[in-house]
Formats: C-alpha cells, sequence, structure tokens
C-alpha cells in the first residue's frame, strides 16, 4: 500500500488545538515564576546553566520520542549512559600510552562512545523485536545489568579521566560557539533533525503507524520489526552522544552516573505530548518538557522550597498527572 495509507492512523491520533499549546503555556509560566522568585533566574550565566544541563536529558528523550511514539519503552537509559560514560573512560585511558595527549585521543574516546551506545541500543530492540520480549521487561532487565557493569569496572567507586586528557576535553562541554555552549548547540541540532524526522519523513509516519496499530501497520507493507529496531538503536546513538557531551563536565563516571535519567527522559517526552501508548509523537513538545522539567529544578534550587532530594518525587507526579491528563483528553 502508499505511504499515504500508512499516513491516516498518525493524523487521526494527532491532538490539535490547546492541547499543543499547553506545555509552551506551562513553560512560559515556569519562566515568569522563575523571574519573580530570583533576580538571578534571567541571568545568562543561570540561563546557560539550565539549557546546558538540560542537554543530555533533551537528547535522550529525542530518541525516547522515537520509542514511545513507535509502542516501546526504555528504561534502561540513565544506567546505559553511566556504562558508556566509563567504558569510554576506560578506551581513553587505555590508549593514552600509543595516542598521547591530543584530539585523536578525544575522537577515538567520541567513537567508542557512539559504538557502545549503538550496540547497547541494538540489543534491546533485537530483544523487544526478535525474542518478542516486551520492552518494559527487557529494559528493566538490561537496567540492572549496565548498573551492575558500570559498578563492577568501577570496582565500587569512580572511573576518572586521566587529568591531562580531562583538561584538552573540558572545552567540549565549557566553551561553545558565539557564545552558546557546544551541549546546547548540539541538542539544537539533534532536535531539529528529530522534529524533521518524525514530521517529515517514511521513518517518523511509520514509528507513528506502528504505534496506533502495528497489525494495519504490518498490513501496509510496513517493516515493523525494523522500524522499532531503528528506534533502539537511534536512542542507543543518543545516549553515547550525550555521554559525549558530559563526560568532560567531571571527567568520571561511577554507579550513581545516569540516576533517574530514564524517569527525566520519560517525563519530558510525556510533557510534551506524545502519546504513552503511542502513536503520536511530539519532538518539539519533547523539547518544551525538558525545558520545563529543568526550569521546576532550576527554582526549586533558588527559591530553596523543598530539599533537592525530593525532585525524583516531583518528577514522578508529573508523570502521573501528565498521563491521567491525557487519558482524560483521549475520553473525552
Amino acid at each position: 500500500m502508499s505511504d499515504a495509507a500508512v499516513q491516516k492512523p498518525a493524523r487521526t491520533a494527532q491532538l490539535p488545538g490547546l492541547s499543543a499549546l499547553g506545555p509552551l503555556l506551562a513553560l512560559i509560566l515556569l519562566v515568569v515564576l522563575g523571574a519573580f522568585l530570583n533576580d538571578n533566574f534571567l541571568s545568562q550565566g543561570n540561563i546557560t546553566n539550565v539549557l546546558a544541563r538540560s542537554a543530555f536529558i533533551g537528547m535522550i528523550a529525542v530518541g525516547m520520542t522515537f520509542v514511545i511514539t513507535s509502542g516501546g519503552l526504555d528504561l534502561s537509559v540513565g544506567s546505559m549512559a553511566a556504562f558508556v560514560a566509563g567504558v569510554m573512560i576506560l578506551a581513553m585511558n587505555a590508549l593514552l600510552p600509543a595516542m598521547g595527549v591530543g584530539v585523536p585521543l578525544i575522537l577515538a574516546g567520541m567513537a567508542v562512545a557512539l559504538v557502545v551506545g549503538l550496540l547497547a541500543g541494538l540489543a534491546n530492540g533485537l530483544l523487544v523485536t526478535q525474542a518478542r520480549i516486551e520492552p518494559f521487561i527487557v529494559t528493566l532487565g538490561t537496567m540492572g545489568i549496565f548498573r551492575s557493569l558500570i559498578t563492577w569496572l568501577a570496582d565500587g567507586g569512580t572511573i576518572s579521566l586521566d587529568f591531562a586528557v580531562r583538561q584538552l576535553y573540558r572545552p567540549v562541554y565549557y566553551s561553545g560557539l558565539f557564545g552558546i555552549a557546544w551541549p546546547i548547540l548540539v541538542f539544537a541540532v539533534v532536535a531539529i533533525a528529530g522534529q524533521i524526522a518524525m514530521r517529515h519523513t517514511r521513518f517518523g509516519r511509520y514509528c507513528e503507524a506502528i504505534g496506533s496499530n502495528d497489525k494495519v501497520a504490518r498490513y501496509s507493507a510496513v517493516g515493523v520489526d525494523g522500524v522499532r529496531l531503528m528506534t533502539y538503536v537511534l536512542l542507543g546513538l543518543l545516549v553515547g552522544l550525550a555521554t559525549i557531551m558530559y563526560v568532560p563536565r567531571l571527567g568520571s563516571a561511577s554507579g550513581s552516573t545516569g540516576t533517574l535519567w530514564e524517569l527525566e527522559a520519560i517525563a519530558a517526552v510525556i510533557i510534551g505530548g506524545t502519546a504513552l501508548k503511542g502513536g503520536y509523537g511530539r519532538v518539539w513538545g519533547t523539547v518544551v518538557g525538558v525545558l520545563i522539567l529543568s526550569l521546576i529544578d532550576n527554582i526549586l534550587i533558588l527559591a530553596d522550597l523543598v530539599s533537592p532530594y525530593l525532585n525524583g518525587t516531583i518528577q514522578g507526579v508529573i508523570i502521573v498527572l501528565a498521563v491521567v491528563l491525557q487519558r482524560g483528553k483521549s475520553s473525552a
């Protein structure tokens, strides 16, 4: 059948009108609230810090949007990021005597991160599509595997990048172009590419069609397993990319690296309007969702309203409320 037949499920699943403006209005209200509560909220330093720290979750959340849109889920991304960071650092330290401190060593480490992320995503995807195991079970299991592996590699402690290499690598996080930090720029490119892929390519249309009804998609000659596999591979690659931007920030990895990143990524996707049951994805909404979560965190810290240790609680409540609102709209 033609692409037009595949497009129909996606179009009927869209949530136009005020529902699309909700996340934007919430973001605007948060900016106004933050400016009211603290004079430093709108300072260049604070905004840059919020955006730079949002970039890691943002890149992962863009990939998560495609996974959830196609009817999948990935709970392992935080543990995967920790594992990728640990392997990347170990590889760079191991290659240091042969390659010396220089750009080639940094590029080699980046390549390792992307390859490990790709393979981790591929493993999740194959278990879902070939072994026919539910995504929740697969990624719950790999979440524990990745977290255990990085803890083992670090021997219960921390894996640290060589000091000289760390100094050379630091500008990847702390420097930028035209005053904009590199993580922010990379996140922007990923978000734009993700939005184009979701709205203007067969891959995006197929993701929505599969999430709406995978049986109908199969009858429409869509390679359901192949598309689903590619969403997990894409997510793994974006986890690797996020790790590349994250490692120069601290220059280390441990068993606690990436804790709750999966919760933040899923929350951002749901807040942004992507249907949790699949069938409709909104990449630009995911970007807004990431910013909303980051601003809430930032406002709570600046205003000292609650303990930062309760951030996970707040994010969990947001996820539950967002799902409740989605169900309310679908039943209306």
